[in-house]
């Protein structure tokens, strides 16, 4: 073994440029594994780690408290299939005014729901109190709000404040909690609720099986059995919450999972591809070592642990790189994504970094271990003679064909080269392909999120927006009424268009949560270009919604359901059409609807189209002289989430086509040492090193034209099956015209891009080995 080793190491330390390109490939894919498996694990189930961790309930079951007394309900803990629960808790929904919440940060007028609970902890749903205390005493709150900066403490923290009911004692906030499972927006004690006259009781079930909606119907069904008929009111599967709050950073998830994998298939191809041809081109030295005495196993072995050791080293260093690497890419995905009142802080489980860390030198392993054992069968001068001359197969017929082409000699010889190594040559090919597939793939997301941004901003037809001054939060109010306001703004220089919109709390008959509907009078600024299906709201009683807000209350376009609001109006409303995102608790109709809810509704935002040309600035400091009760503010020019889709794009695209090009840069590498007769003989009868630069770039061309043909439609299928995902595990929808993004013009660009990479690899090597002189190459002949 002493010998073996040093046989290893004389042949790392005197093939420095075989070992650094086996390093750095590895270390490149490294980098790039670790990203593909690191966006595969936290893009996998971020909400199911999160609500495994909290205990989160499969199922929270409402119950009439006038038909299922709190010990009947506590004796459904017991019934098959339930693994655990919590509950019974007293459930009160209470009306808040405008004047009860004035000095409550966080919470605006409507209904509150309140349930009495004992503590934050308990087998079920357990809470993060992440400021002040449990409510345990009389007149004391906890409030849901997400664990965000400056709710804990500060000015905006709500902790000490009081809620005002009529009739009632203030209640004092204590503590802030969040949770995953949705079940309450505040908490008492359980003494303190029956003061606010408790109509339901809540349970929390966590169920042995509920992995699909029908195992948690037929729990449901199980829990309820024997009690009265009707005494279950609603209950909240997990799923449907998932759906929902999974919905934002779900954005990402499906393009990022396609990216991971095509990572994954660069890294393993571009290695493989990398030690194979190295082992390959050491027959000759296998034929040496075999003559002077090493065994075929030994002579195995030598070659194993020379490649094994640049690559143990490159996967160590790209597992350390990908980890830094990885986590600002998926920071910038999935934090503030908000999980409910859970903020994800997305990790990297540790297994990606072991897999890494040991799997890349495995995959060298393996590359280098199918070639190595052909050459253990191989008598000592059959090696030596195989290092020092390619086999010939197909070449010579396709060089004599290619040699009547009219073409110059140089273009000729390079693109019969391939040919004569149809293995590597298969494994660049596919390496290029993968790439190209991924710029198709990047390309065609890119145009789809540039117009999907352009259309959810609408900055292009609504470049202001003026806020009405509200004094309870310290601003100045208008001087004048909305109507006037709104005339004001469109008086102003340089104003095309004003709309005036306004915001009504709500109620959908059968439901227990408020739905927000937004309402628009005047103008044709009103961002109508994001409508997705169906139509828009025109006439009285008509309302369009997001797929959030579909799949929420399943509903379909051409559906009607009722709302109601205050003073016990109500009014029943057809949705007519789906726009492309928006809230699950948010609808948009015209004015009419509005106000035949809230007949006294105000506007509050006035959106503003400039004309073509007109300096935002300059409107914005016209409105704050005309109103200082008016608070203008610019639109973004680009949507943010599209920013992050096509950054995190380009990155990742970036990353793979440089793998890619490695891998060409390592056959062109790999191609010049085995050929080093060839070109000796070549230069000494006439060749120039411009032609043996060419011969060598155009023989890798030729496969990135093949990879490029072949790596488009790869691409373009990608992005068809990316986008449906999308739009279903997001609720989002994109209209056709957004999806139309491919043009003879751009593939044509793409295709070339297969040989913008195989260039980009080849000439480098081409170029060092068209510099070698003619006596340093045939020095050994």
């Amino acid at each position: 073994m002493s010998a073996v080793w040093r046989a290893s190491r004389a042949a790392v330390r005197r093939r420095r440029l075989q070992t650094a390109v086996i390093g750095a490939v590895v270390l490149v894919s490294s980098v790039a594994l670790v990203v593909a498996l690191g966006l595969l694990d936290v893009a996998s189930g971020p909400f199911d780690r999160i609500f495994g961790q909290a205990h989160g309930a499969h199922v929270v079951a409402t119950f009439d408290a006038t038909m299922a007394s709190g010990t009947r309900l506590a004796r459904t803990a017991h019934r098959p299939g339930v693994r655990a629960s919590a509950g019974p808790f007293p459930e009160a929904v209470v009306d808040l005014s405008q004047s009860a919440v004035a000095d409550l940060p966080g919470l605006g007028p409507g209904s509150l729901t309140v349930v009495g609970r004992p503590g934050p902890g308990g087998p079920v749903d357990r809470l993060d109190l992440f400021a002040g205390h449990w409510a345990t005493g009389p007149g004391q709150m906890v409030l849901e709000l997400p664990d965000a900066p400056g709710m804990g403490d500060g000015p905006r923290s709500p902790i000490g404040k009081r809620l005002r009911l009529p009739g009632l004692a203030p209640l004092t906030v204590v503590g802030l909690a969040s949770g995953v499972s949705g079940t309450a927006q505040a908490w008492v004690s359980p003494r303190q609720i029956w003061a606010l006259h408790p109509t339901m009781y809540q349970m929390l079930y966590r169920f042995d099986r509920a992995a699909t909606d029908r195992q948690i119907t037929a729990d449901t069904a199980a829990v309820s059995a024997g009690l009265p008929p009707g005494s279950l009111v609603a209950r909240q599967s997990y799923l449907t919450l998932k759906a929902q709050l999974a919905a934002e950073p779900n954005v990402f998830v499906p393009f990022l999972m396609a990216f991971g994998i095509l990572g994954l298939l660069v890294a393993v191809l571009i290695v493989a591809n990398v030690v194979s041809g190295a082992v390959v081109s050491g027959f000759r030295h296998i034929g040496v070592l075999k003559s002077v005495g090493f065994t075929p196993v030994q002579v195995v072995t030598v070659y194993l642990m020379m490649v094994c050791v640049p690559a143990t080293a490159g996967a160590a260093i790209g597992t350390a790189l990908g980890a830094v690497v990885a986590r600002p890419l998926l920071h910038q995905v999935f934090y503030g994504a908000d999980f409910g009142t859970v903020d994800l802080r997305p990790t990297v489980s540790s297994w990606v970094y072991m897999t890494t860390a040991l799997g890349m030198p495995a995959v060298v392993l393996l590359a280098a271990l199918i070639p190595a054992m052909r050459a253990h069968r191989l008598p000592a001068a059959r090696a030596i003679s195989a290092g020092s001359a390619p086999g010939g197969g197909r070449r010579p017929a396709v060089q004599r064909w290619l040699s009547g082409v009219r073409l110059p000699r140089s273009v000729t010889l390079g693109l019969g080269l391939p040919f004569a190594r149809p293995g590597r040559a298969l494994l660049t090919v596919s390496a290029v392909l993968l790439g190209v597939a991924t710029v198709t793939f990047a390309t065609g997301l890119s145009a789809t999120m540039v117009s999907y941004g352009k259309a959810v901003e609408g900055a292009d037809r609504t470049q202001v927006v003026v806020y009405a001054g509200q004094p309870r939060f310290g601003e100045t109010a208008p001087h004048q009424g909305d109507a006037a306001t709104q005339t004001l703004l469109r008086s102003l220089p340089h104003a095309a268009d004003v709309s005036a919109v306004g915001f009504v709390q709500v109620r959908m008959l059968g439901q227990s949560q408020d739905v927000t509907i937004e309402g628009a009078r005047g103008g044709r600024s009103t961002l109508q270009d994001d409508l997705a299906r169906g139509r828009w709201a025109h006439g009285p009683g008509e309302v369009v919604a997001s797929g959030r807000f579909l799949a929420k209350h399943g509903l379909r376009v051409g559906d009607s359901f009722t709302l109601g609001a205050a003073g016990g109006r109500t009014e029943r409303v057809t949705l007519v059409g789906e726009v492309m995102s928006g809230p699950s608790d948010f609808v948009r109709a015209n004015w009419t609807t509005v106000t035949a809810l809230a007949p006294q509704a105000q506007a509050n935002q006035y959106w503003v189209r400039l004309l073509p040309g007109a300096d935002a600035s300059a409107y914005m400091k016209a409105v704050r002289a005309a109103d200082p009760g008016l608070y203008p503010d610019g639109q973004p020019s680009v949507n943010a989430g599209a920013v992050t889709v096509i950054s995190s794009a380009s990155v990742l695209t970036l990353m793979l086509t440089v793998v890619a090009a490695m891998g060409v840069f390592n056959t062109v590498v790999l191609s010049a040492r085995e050929r080093r007769r060839d070109l000796g003989m070549l230069k000494s009868i006439g060749m120039t090193p411009r032609q043996v630069t060419v011969m060598l770039v155009v023989s890798m061309t030729g496969l990135g034209l093949v990879g490029g043909v072949l790596g488009l439609p790869l691409g373009v299928a990608a992005y068809r099956v990316v986008i449906p995902l999308t739009e279903h595990s997001a609720h989002l929808a994109f209209p056709a015209r957004m999806l139309d993004v491919w043009h003879p013009g751009l593939m044509t660009w793409l295709v070339l891009a297969g040989v913008a990479i195989a260039a980009l690899g080849a000439v480098l090597p081409a170029r060092a080995a068209a510099r070698q002189t003619i006596a340093r190459v045939l020095h050994t002949e």
